[in-house]
């Protein structure tokens, strides 16, 4: 079969063989491939209806479409593939255990707990650690993914327990997708007063796809019509058979809230564990891994939740994770303590990294900084090609359905920002999980730990996408800017109420009834104790104007610290007064909510009924 020719010069045909390319390759990289002139590949595309040039990164469906066309079958190769080939071009062995059995060492198991809305998961892990988390959460539902250990007593002796805290089966999902194998055992959540829910059977089938073994803990056995029987029932439907009816699925029946047979839940993990897979690892060799969570602090930097999964992690290792990297500065545990080293199963807070790795992202020990700089260059290099790669076109959610009706729109781009980037990835992960048929496609063009910033305004003016800031606000001047431009910077503090919002907005049935209106915002500059008040904020108001009986949020270092917070008193000096202008200033009483620092900023807001379209 005779060559193509473009423009006279003739261009070598593939004679169906395979060519790998990596996600967002351009035309350049093809030409290597094929030993072709990039020019020529661009009047390919020209006649294919195509204009790219030869340097772009191109989608996968361009990449394939040239292919067909160059008689090339071809193959695009999986971040995981491309990042063990990555790693084996530096002669590292990523996942596996260095040595022989004798090696290997036991290690505690690592447990994440799943389960339906509000059959209690928060509330567990909140018995298990004897901590109240739930207080600052909206919804009851954990925001923040971290770890920590628990140690149990079973047959005379002590054993450690892992516990992954995740803001539900998406980011679990998401980090197994990634190839991380977390999880060695998962904790099914049921209430015993609902029995199985949808999202019971959703974590379930979750846990199945991981292929770990599951312990059920059945929940609220203390409330009323709570039936543990049922639920037995009902989970044998679904393959989990309770072992008094022959089967080999422990059932604990627990109360969180009572905090009843919690030790029986941890001893039932412990005998799983032991019966049913082998947990060793070698403890010697360089540390491997996974980052948990990971965000910004103000003062450390970069600050990221490591799990080791093999090896030791010290205080001065150099260690890269995802497109991050640095030298190991410093290790706190789940009590805040610092530590030297980490062994296998133990999660620890590091600091020192160039910036935050993503929740799922794999890290790994190197002997050199520049070994290290050099994987996350590239790792950072082809994430920002596939980013690249995506194409772009502009929307607004509110007229959303009209511009689909139209045929002016096939995508829905979307930046997510976020407190934490657990939370990020399990937003992103469930919204591109939206079944919204084929009229429209949802391009998450952006995610990242933070405040909402200009930056991020700018990126969305040229793209129309929607900002989504989760936990956070907008910082500085990007919320006039957000204005100005006619972006849409929406904010939520629950994860499924973003998820229900864009899924309305994408099926055409967006109905806002009120809008949030931001009345002015307060930066604290001193603090006043009162014995029959509480902390009583002193404060310069900064925009707008703070009214008496208004709602407010408290925003620390750009994240919000508390919502539905209510101004119940407003001074100027001595007087009580119903409002404060900007420039002014006066003291704010926030009723029972005494966590207030200098340098905090409290924006008001009223709930207005916006008229309908």
């Amino acid at each position: 079969m005779q060559a193509p020719s473009v423009g006279g010069v003739m261009l070598p045909r593939g004679g169906g063989e395979t060519i790998r390319l990596s996600r967002g390759a351009s035309l350049t990289d093809f030409a290597e491939k094929i030993g072709a002139n990039p020019a020529s590949l661009v009047a390919v595309m020209m006649n294919l209806g195509e204009m790219v040039t030869a340097t772009q990164s191109v989608s996968d469906e361009t990449l394939t479409l040239l292919g067909d066309e160059m008689n090339y079958t071809v193959q695009i190769v999986s971040p995981e593939e491309e990042d063990r080939e990555l790693l084996e071009s530096f002669s590292i062995e990523f996942g596996e255990d260095e040595g022989g059995e004798e090696m290997l060492v036991s290690r505690p198991p690592v447990v994440t707990v799943m389960g339906h809305v509000d059959h209690g998961k928060t509330r567990l892990l909140d018995a298990i650690r004897k901590t109240n988390v739930v207080a600052g959460e909206a919804g009851g539902i954990t925001q923040h993914i971290g770890a920590y250990q628990v140690a149990t007593e079973v047959n005379g002796e002590e054993r450690a327990i892992t516990f992954i805290d995740t803001p539900g089966h998406e980011a679990f999902t998401a980090m197994r997708a990634r190839g991380a194998k977390s999880t060695d055992i998962a904790i099914l959540v049921v209430a015993a007063n609902d029995g199985v829910m949808p999202q019971t059977i959703e974590a379930l089938n979750h846990a199945k796809a991981a292929d770990v073994p599951i312990v059920v803990a059945v929940n609220k056995i203390d409330v009323e019509g709570a039936d543990p029987t049922k639920v037995r029932g009902q989970l044998t439907e679904f393959g989990l058979v309770a072992e008094e009816y022959g089967g080999d699925t422990m059932f604990v029946d627990i109360s969180a809230k009572q905090g009843l047979n919690i030790d029986s839940l941890l001893e039932a993990v412990v005998l799983t564990a032991d019966a049913s897979l082998d947990l060793r690892a070698n403890a010697e060799q360089d540390a491997q891994g996974i980052a948990i969570e990971a965000h910004l602090d103000r003062g450390r930097g970069a600050v990221a939740t490591v799990l080791v999964q093999r090896g030791t992690l010290r205080v001065g290792d150099t260690m890269v994770a995802g497109d991050a990297y640095g030298r190991v500065r410093a290790m706190l545990d789940d009590k805040g303590q610092n530590v030297e080293e980490a062994g296998p199963s133990t999660p620890v807070l590091v600091l020192g990294l160039t910036n935050v790795p993503g929740a799922g992202d794999n890290f790994l020990v190197v002997d050199e900084d520049r070994t290290a700089r050099q994987i996350a260059e590239k790792r950072a290099a082809r994430e920002r090609n596939a980013a690249f790669a995506k194409r772009t076109r502009r929307v607004s959610l509110e007229d959303l359905d009209k511009v689909l009706k139209a045929g002016l729109v096939q995508d829905l781009n979307i930046i997510i920002k976020g407190d934490a980037s657990g939370s990020v990835e399990a937003l992103e992960s469930s919204l591109l999980q939206l079944d919204v048929g084929e009229e429209v496609e949802i391009r998450i063009l952006h995610r990242g730990v933070g405040a909402v910033t200009e930056s991020d305004i700018n990126l969305a003016t040229g793209s129309d996408a929607i900002v989504i800031g989760f936990n956070v606000r907008a910082e500085g001047r990007a919320t006039q800017m957000a204005e100005r431009e006619g972006v849409d910077v929406r904010y939520y503090s629950v994860i499924y109420q973003a998820i229900e919002e864009i899924e309305a907005a994408l099926k055409g049935m967006l109905k806002p009834e009120y809008e949030e209106v931001e009345l002015g915002t307060a930066e604290i500059r001193e603090i006043f104790r009162s014995s029959k008040l509480g902390n009583i904020a002193g404060v310069l108001i900064r925009s707008g104007e703070v009214k008496r009986n208004t709602k407010a949020r408290l925003i620390r270092d750009g994240k919000v610290i508390a919502e539905e917070l209510n101004i119940v008193g407003l001074r100027r000096f001595k007087d009580d007064v119903t409002e404060i202008r900007e420039g002014f200033e006066g003291g704010i009483n926030l009723g029972n909510f005494n966590d207030i620092k200098i340098d905090d900023v409290i924006a008001t807001y009223e709930m207005r009924e916006k008229p309908r379209g």
